[in-house]
This record gives C-alpha cells, structure tokens and sequence, in this order.
C-alpha cells in the first residue's frame, strides 16, 4: 500500500520497494547477521511476513504551538514531528479514531493545568500541556490510550474525557502518566481491554507489552509450540510479560508452567487472567532476570526453556544455563527475539555449551522497518 509519507515518516524505510525485492532484503539481512553463528548448518524455516492494516499498537507525539496542534510520528532520523492523519501499518479501528483524537488532544491543550500558574511581573499566567504522547492499543473489544505528558490533571480535563469518551464507542479506557516508564494512572474505564492467548480471555493493564500484530503473535506461537514438539513436563517461560507463550503451552497436557518476568503490573493482571480463566497449572515469579537470573538448581528440573527478552538479549541467564551439569540442562530451549544481534550472542554462549541449533524462523511484524524478529530451537546435544 502506498503512503505519502514514506519518504518523510521514520517508520517504513523501506516501503519504496517491491513487495519481493522487500522480503528477499530482509531474509538476507538477517542471514548476514546470523553468518557470525559458528554453524556450518543449520534449517531456515519459513518466513512469516506481516503486512499493512495489522499493528495493533501505536505511540503518537503531539506539540501544541500558538494554537496549532502537531500530532503524529517522528520525521526520519529527527526529532520534527510530522503531521499523521491515517497510517497504513495500523489496524482500522485506530487509523479511523485519529482524527477525533487530534480534536480531543487540541480540547486537552487548550484547558490550564492545576497549580500551574506561575508568577511573572505582570500577572499570574497559567501553564498548558504543549507536548507529549497518545500510546493506542487496540485491544479486541476496542481501544485503550494512555496519555503522556507532565502535568496535573484538574477538574475540566476530567470532565472533557468523559464527554469525550462517551461520545466514541471504540474508547475502552483511558489512563495518565507524567512519564514513560511510570504506571499509568487510570481515569475513565467503561469496559476492561482484553485480547485472546491461546483461547483465553485476557485483560490487558494501561500501558502494558503486547506483540505488535496480533497475526505475528500467533506466528511466533505457532512456532514456539511447533519446536516443543511433544516434550511435555516442566516448562519456564522466561520475559514472560502478559503469558503470551504461557497460556498455550499450559494448554498442553502434562505442562507444568513456570513463567518469570520483572514487571509488577504486568504479572498482576497475568495472575487475574489465570484465575479467571481456572488455570491451574501456571506459577507466576517475579524477578529481574538481567540482575538476578536463575541459577543452580532453580534451573533443574526443566524439559524446555522459552525466552522472550527485550532488545539485550538474556546473556546472563543463557551463561547460568551452560553452567549445569549436561545431566541437569533443559533438553530443549527455544529463544524468541525481537534483535537478531543480541540473538547471536546468547546462541554463541549456548553453541559453546553442547546445544545445537536445530531451526531459525524469521517473523517480520515491523513491516518495512529494519527491525526483524526470530523464534529459534536450540536441543541438546546426545
């Protein structure tokens, strides 16, 4: 799909190519990357690509100078904002709720912030929001916006998002936070987000981390289970965020679910949804796996590790993992990664470690960008 910004927009670097000369670019990237594996051979599975119409989620800036409201994404390589009023990588619920959410930011802008005035020689002159950022989430019964930026909300704003929401059914909730890695406070919910794991109902919390697509989550699912094949037992789901490999693999007969992550909010809601939706089987950890990953003989026991890590990749526990007796390793691990480069370092660790690498799969779900993601099946050596 052609967009007029894809010259200008950050987003789709590569949207001035053809649909093949596109996809035959991204598999080589990521074979040049995995060429530092010390592997003379090893199974690509099938490409799964993604394509337009499929995000799910979206984080806008806004900037509102002298009465004008700027909104949408960054310019490539810069900090200018420009100007999006419909966007072919997202879902239609979101690309139709822009424009009533630029009138909605533009209200918000011009309403002062509580205990803002400030003191100047002439008068007391009230401060306003002048910038920030809208996260959507499009959850499968509507959508859910955090709102960004650091100020106060007063009374009128408060009352601006309710007139607002009820005018526009697809808004499920919306929250407030100062900054990006604050929990979002929630100021009006009318139904709660959810989305479906592997045939559960799952509420979603404000501001939480969900796979960009629902179609690449379910690719990555697929994949996950397909490499556990029929081992069955105890099993860790390592980054586990909202349990998107937890809900399925507990669906399996004879799982044992161990599922670990360091976000509070997120393993709160996950343990909602398990209790919803009766699971049984699913024990829920938190814990900072970079600083305190685990070890000896809190890894014993496991026929398979999934991980899931941000961007950095899970060297240190992958460098735990290889410190167990072969006897004692999970004779399985597969490793999902949003960073083909931070992946290669934890398979070089499990490479010089007696695990072998059976299967790499590309999952494109950031169709255009330079960012790829794989799911990978490392098994033991005899």
């Amino acid at each position: 799909m052609e967009c007029p910004l894809a010259e200008i927009c950050g987003g789709c670097v590569y949207r001035s190519l053809s649909e093949p000369d596109y996809r035959a670019l991204k598999e080589q990237s990521v074979g040049k990357i995995l060429q530092a594996l010390p592997v003379e051979k090893f199974h690509c599975g099938k490409s799964v690509f993604v394509g337009d119409g499929s995000r799910r989620r979206a984080s806008f800036a806004f900037r509102y100078h002298k009465g004008k409201l700027t909104f949408g994404f960054n310019r490539h390589h810069s900090d200018e904002l420009v100007d999006v009023v419909f966007c072919p990588l997202l879902m239609p619920v979101i690309n139709q709720a822009i424009p009533a959410l630029r009138d909605f930011v533009s209200s918000l802008c011009q309403i002062p912030l509580v205990g803002s005035k400030k003191k100047t020689k002439a008068k007391l002159k009230p401060s306003y929001i002048t910038q920030g950022d809208v996260a959507v989430c499009a959850a499968d019964n509507g959508l859910d916006i955090v709102l960004e930026f650091d100020g106060e909300l007063g009374l009128d704003h408060q009352m601006l998002i309710c007139e607002w929401s009820q005018n526009h059914d697809s808004i499920l909730r919306i929250s407030h936070r100062r900054k990006l890695n604050e929990r979002a406070d929630m100021l009006l919910e009318k139904a709660k987000p959810q989305i479906n794991i592997g045939g559960a109902e799952v509420y979603i919390s404000a501001g939480t981390f969900l796979q960009a697509t629902p179609h690449g989550e379910q690719a990555m699912i697929n994949l996950v289970l397909q490499y556990l094949g029929d081992t069955r037992g105890k099993i860790a789901d390592l980054f586990c965020g909202v349990g998107t490999f937890s809900y399925p693999l507990s669906a399996l007969k004879g799982n044992q679910l161990v599922s670990i992550d360091s976000s509070a909010d997120s393993l709160k809601a996950f343990q909602n949804s398990i209790n919803r939706n009766m699971i049984t089987n699913i024990e829920i950890k938190e814990r900072n796996l970079f600083k305190y990953p685990l070890l000896g003989v809190e890894l014993e026991g496991f026929a398979a590790v999934v991980f899931d890590p941000p961007r950095a990749g899970a060297s240190a526990q992958m460098a735990e993992i290889s410190k167990l007796p072969k006897d004692k390793r999970p004779q399985k691990i597969i490793a999902v990664s949003c960073n083909p480069h931070s992946f290669v370092k934890d398979a070089l660790i499990l490479l010089n470690s007696e695990y072998q690498l059976q299967e790499v799969s590309l999952v494109d779900q950031f169709s255009y960008s330079n960012h790829s993601e794989l799911v990978a099946l490392f098994t033991l050596k005899a």
